[in-house]
């Protein structure tokens, strides 16, 4: 859903989380024309898969959502998994680390909040990255 409202500047209501999509878009970034492939991920994926399309990206956002207590759990394992893979010497340039972001998203629904800002807070000053909380 995110990934649909950045190229569509919309809030699709009815999204199937289940789906894997690529989606192609450009954009102006500070001036420049930037051509972005977005690997949006069905989350369904083992091991294996999850470490291909890690080693497919230039830079990470890692959602979960404030109402899942497990998806905020699975961040820690997927910033290592990127911070390992990229700092692999089996890629070409792996000395220097993607960009990554940790997002908490649906933050406005704060009775079905499982997960607190301040727990946010602390993972990303732990793991040293940009955290944000939206909705």
């Amino acid at each position: 859903a995110l990934t649909v409202r950045f190229i569509t500047r919309r809030f699709i209501g009815d999204y199937d989380p289940t789906l894997e999509m690529i989606y192609r878009h450009m954009a102006v970034i500070d001036g420049e024309m930037v051509h972005f492939e977005i690997l949006d991920t069905a989350g369904q994926e083992d091991s294996l898969q999850i470490e291909e399309k890690i080693k497919w990206g230039d830079g990470f956002a890692v959602v979960y959502s404030v109402t899942d207590r497990c998806s905020f759990d699975e961040v820690v394992r997927l910033c290592f998994l990127i911070n390992h893979i990229h700092a692999s010497p089996k890629r070409s340039g792996g000395s220097e680390q993607p960009p990554v972001v940790i997002v908490g998203n649906k933050k406005d629904l704060q009775f079905d909040r499982m997960v607190s800002t301040e727990d946010g807070e602390n993972l990303s000053k732990t793991l040293k990255l940009p955290f944000y909380e939206i909705s």
